[in-house]
């Protein structure tokens, strides 16, 4: 019974610790504009992805056949 304090002491002071947190995240408009944000991800994640796997015609230079 002692050790089961323990868990749920922790667990109040996390949840108090996100509450405490997303609060002064608003209070400071650090959430005004989301849709920049996602943007700004969405976009690099496209970026990389072209990085990491480019077609053939980026890769050689050569224009493909198929029209």
């Amino acid at each position: 019974m002692e050790f089961t304090w323990i868990p749920i002491a922790a667990s109040l002071a996390m949840g108090s610790a996100a509450a405490f947190l997303f609060i002064y995240a608003v209070k400071r408009d650090w959430m005004k504009n989301s849709e920049d944000t996602k943007y700004q991800v969405f976009w690099s994640d496209r970026q990389d992805k072209e990085r990491l796997k480019p077609t053939q015609e980026k890769a050689d230079g050569s224009q493909s056949k198929a029209k």
